[in-house]
């Protein structure tokens, strides 16, 4: 007990000692300070997108204290604070709303310690107010910088700079649904440390660059929705640790490359809506890692059955429509086990349709409409009700579901019955059912006989008596 009574004044007067200075404010020599350009430099490139409004005077003590900037990450430094990470736009509650007239202000490339940029919704009035990227001093980011965002930006036009091709340490070049146009830089084929590279929805056309195929490391390659042409880049085969390649909504033509066999860790590929022609390669089926295989609205051509459907395990999403394919729908694709979405509409389809499909447990959508699709479709009554709408038959003229069934898929007529009448011969048949019908069927049909032997001999005794009269009234 004595010696905890001598200890604790001291550790009381101690205790008492670090508040006073606190409160007098020397406590803050704890808190690591911002280097006064670093500072500047951030307060005038945030002022550039914001406005001058802005002077960041309700930060403590600096935007890395306690009352940080939403968008604004730091890190330590030799014991100062330096921003590694700077997002403008309204992506947090808190964020900052771009002015009406943002600019990129040189200050922007003094912050050199700077690993991820992005730009979300600043720049929104490409007739009022265009902004073009600056075309220099990007080289200075070359050392740090590892991510380029700018999305959702229709304000921001012109061309990627060619210097975006000097940032040697990019992981992450992201220019998504903005206002840029012109070609892509060949330059860009240089980040080799790239493991996402998104272009999409933009203007961009001429050709896909030759050395994108560079590009080792690649992970997602999204280049959609622009209006690029030429062909399918035989390069791409080198793009072995690719998981997802979007292409879809361009300009491209020619044959899918045979090399694309070699992306055997693909999980996505979308070509649709180019104008590749030249049939389906046999490729396609070593993907043996595809989910989302989509095609549509291609001049492919070719017989559907060419490739191997079945070899596509892991096939979760199957889209050819529109793709002028021919043949007949292969049985083997009632093996992929995994389908829930299977789109073959308005192709030149021939043939009757496996009951097999039915048996795929996750299959939530199937279309085949627009085709020359014939026979009788043998599902359940429970499956064209679980589907609804969802089950696409219609415009295949030929086809139909069998009468047993109270409701069969939208579009598609019932099948007719053919009845051979007493007396008459096989040239005398008549069709029951929802299509043409003559006279003779329309009337056996209002007595209740919808098929030959439904009411026995009952039947055959009222049709012969009305064609002995018919016969009898044609000869007087």
């Amino acid at each position: 007990m004595k010696s905890v009574s001598n200890i604790t004044p001291a550790f009381f007067t101690l205790l008492l000692l670090c508040l006073c200075l606190w409160c007098n404010g020397d406590g803050e020599i704890s808190v690591a300070p911002m280097v006064r350009t670093e500072r500047e430099a951030l307060y005038s490139t945030i002022q550039g997108f914001v406005g001058n409004w802005w002077n960041g005077s309700d930060l403590y003590p600096d935007p890395c204290g306690w009352t940080p900037i939403q968008g604004v990450s730091c890190d330590l430094y030799n014991g100062f604070w330096y921003v590694t990470s700077l997002t403008i736009g309204p992506i947090h509650d808190n964020s900052f709303d771009c002015a009406p007239n943002p600019e990129f202000r040189p200050d922007l490339f003094a912050l050199k310690r700077l690993k991820s940029l992005s730009f979300v919704e600043c720049f929104i009035s490409p007739q009022s107010h265009p902004v073009s990227l600056p075309t220099q001093n990007w080289q200075v980011l070359a050392g740090t910088l590892e991510s380029l965002e700018f999305r959702s930006n229709p304000g921001l036009v012109g061309q990627i700079p060619t210097s975006f091709g000097d940032l040697s340490c990019l992981q992450s070049l992201v220019i998504l649904e903005n206002g840029l146009a012109g070609e892509i830089p060949t330059n860009i084929g240089n980040l080799v440390k790239l493991r996402r590279l998104v272009l999409a929805s933009n203007g961009f056309k001429g050709q896909i660059p030759y050395n994108f195929g560079g590009l080792r490391e690649l992970l997602i390659l999204d280049l959609s929705k622009n209006s690029l042409s030429g062909y399918f880049p035989l390069t791409f085969g080198r793009l072995t640790s690719l998981l997802k390649l979007d292409l879809s909504r361009n300009l491209l033509e020619g044959q899918i490359s045979s090399e694309i066999w070699k992306l055997k860790n693909l999980t996505l590929l979308d070509l649709s809506e180019n104008r590749f022609s030249g049939g389906l390669t046999q490729s396609l089926q070593e993907l043996c890692s595809l989910e989302e295989l989509v095609l549509s609205n291609n001049p492919i051509g070719g017989d559907l059955s060419s490739v191997k459907w079945h070899m596509l395990q892991r096939l979760m999403i199957l889209d050819l429509a529109n793709a002028g394919l021919t043949g007949g729908i292969p049985e083997s694709m009632s093996e992929l086990k995994r389908l829930r979405f299977l789109g073959l509409n308005e192709n030149k389809l021939t043939g009757d349709l496996s009951p097999k499909i039915e048996t795929l447990p996750s299959l939530g959508a199937i279309y085949l409409n627009g085709n020359n699709l014939t026979g009788e479709l043998k599902f359940s009554e429970g499956f064209y009700g679980k589907l609804g709408r969802r089950f696409g038959a219609w415009n295949n003229p030929n086809l139909c579901y069998p009468n047993k069934l109270g409701h069969g898929p939208f579009g598609v007529r019932p099948c007719r019955q053919e009845v051979t009448l007493y007396g008459l011969g096989p040239d005398k048949k008549s069709q029951l059912g929802n299509g043409n019908q003559n006279q003779s069927s329309q009337f056996v049909a209002s007595l209740g006989s919808s098929s030959y032997g439904v009411d026995g001999y009952w039947c055959l005794f009222v049709v012969e008596t009305l064609m002995m009269v018919l016969v009898l009234n044609s000869s007087l």
